[in-house]
């Protein structure tokens, strides 16, 4: 995809439509909010490395403000998109053979996979933090470490439990269990009821990390303490696998092969009334006249509170980085700034329908997060996030587990049968220590 001048008139009327649903979030305001901090070079062409979508108006708006952007420097864009599992290889390959896209959006902790070959962006990070009432503190450690920042954040993408509130009810629950002994109570009760649960066990990057994490987590386990030493072989991982092996038995079939599309397949379909998911899978139905009775059933909320006894979730992040081969790093630095802008970013936040939750705290009091009472589980992601790699340090180490999807493959393992949990655990401990040494 190409955004250019070509693209303008598309674009201009994509960013007016955005703008007349973003309320006092005007689109003729863009440029009047202080002159911009970087300069594009003569002559600058830029091409970004993207995720694919899952909700249209978030594209919409990123595609019309990148117009914006266009029509303002004279500097062409392209977009290119690949699926949530192929933008870790590519960004990688692009990063180390230097060539290829000039910035990526990227996931969690990636840029930690190759630090030395970004470009440092610690002045328009500083800057964006004082100019829009600063970082939460979760999402720019996915961005900078010992004051230097490789990667802009840009979002956290929402993870909540979606259900058919009929098929709860169904199944004997007036209220969603806020506890895991509830939750895997209402699975057995679904399962019997022929209106399963499914979670995936497979390599996905969002919902699959999300559930795993999310597993562990809440039965107070962790991969690694703070000095960054191995300790998931412990009582704790074993009864968070246990759970895991209690949950999975009320599964619908096939989750160990789920990918973060699946899941969204499924409920859709009518083949589970529960899953975890972001935003987008309710506004996926909604948006289809053919399946307004699902729509008006669905309801979100938060993951249920485990033995720890707090929420802890992992909710999955995407940053802006720029590598080391990029011609026109200043350009791309006005790129990023200029959709950080508050009318741009707040813009897009709203046509992201609550799908994207903000990076900067100026951007909580879009009006998106109380429009709907869906949106309110998801207005907390960005705020109330654990980084994965806990309790240790975010780095290569931790951003190499991640991508290797060893704590995903543990409990895909034991779940599946395919090792007995000691086995799994002893297997996640071994390859955990390939990356912390």
């Amino acid at each position: 995809m190409t955004i250019d001048r070509r693209k303008l008139l598309q674009g201009s009327a994509a960013l007016a439509a955005a703008g007349a649903l973003a309320g006092p979030f005007r689109a003729g305001r863009a440029l009047a909010q202080g002159a911009p901090m970087f300069t594009p070079e003569e002559g600058a062409e830029l091409r970004l490395l993207r995720w694919v979508p899952f909700v249209k108006g978030e594209e919409d708006a990123w595609n019309a403000n990148t117009a914006a952007f266009t029509e303002a420097t004279g500097v062409k864009v392209t977009i290119d998109q690949e699926s949530w599992e192929d933008v870790r290889p590519k960004a990688a390959v692009a990063a180390n053979v230097g060539s290829g896209p000039d910035m990526v959006m990227s996931w969690f902790d990636d840029p930690f996979q190759y630090p030395d070959k970004l470009v440092d962006v610690t002045d328009l990070c500083t800057q964006l933090g004082e100019a829009h009432g600063g970082w939460y503190d979760g999402l720019a450690a996915y961005g900078s470490q010992d004051g230097k920042w490789v990667a802009a954040p840009l979002c956290a993408i929402g993870n909540a439990i979606c259900y058919r509130d009929s098929h709860m009810k169904a199944a004997g629950f007036d209220e969603f269990p806020t506890d895991t002994d509830g939750f895997l109570k209402l699975c057995q009760a679904l399962k019997e009821k022929g209106t399963p649960a499914g979670f995936p066990h497979g390599k996905a990057v969002g919902d699959g990390n999300n559930y795993a994490h999310w597993l562990l987590w809440s039965h107070g386990g962790m991969t690694v303490n703070e000095a960054g030493e191995v300790v998931i072989n412990s009582p704790e991982t074993l009864a968070a696998i246990a759970y895991a092996k209690a949950l999975y038995d009320t599964f619908i079939p096939g989750t160990e092969s789920w990918l973060d599309i699946n899941n969204n397949r499924a409920f859709l379909a009518g083949e589970v009334s529960l899953t975890a998911n972001g935003v987008s899978l309710y506004y996926a139905a909604i948006n289809d006249p053919a399946m307004k009775e699902l729509a008006d059933d669905i309801r979100t909320t938060n993951l249920p509170i485990g033995p720890v006894g707090k929420s802890v979730e992992l909710h999955q992040t995407s940053t802006l980085s720029i590598f080391n081969h990029c011609k026109f790093p200043n350009a791309a630095k006005a790129y990023i700034e200029f959709m950080y802008q508050s009318d741009n970013m707040n813009r897009w936040i709203e046509a992201a329908s609550a799908y994207c939750c903000q990076a900067l705290k100026e951007f909580a009091a879009n009006p998106v997060w109380t429009s709907n009472p869906i949106h309110v589980p998801y207005s907390r992601a960005s705020e109330s996030l654990r980084v994965n790699g806990f309790a240790g340090p975010l780095g290569p180490a931790s951003a190499g587990a991640m991508a290797d999807y060893v704590l995903v493959d543990m409990f895909a393992e034991a779940v599946t049968g395919q090792r007995s949990p000691e086995e799994a655990i002893s297997n996640a401990e071994r390859r955990l220590q390939r990356y912390y040494r």
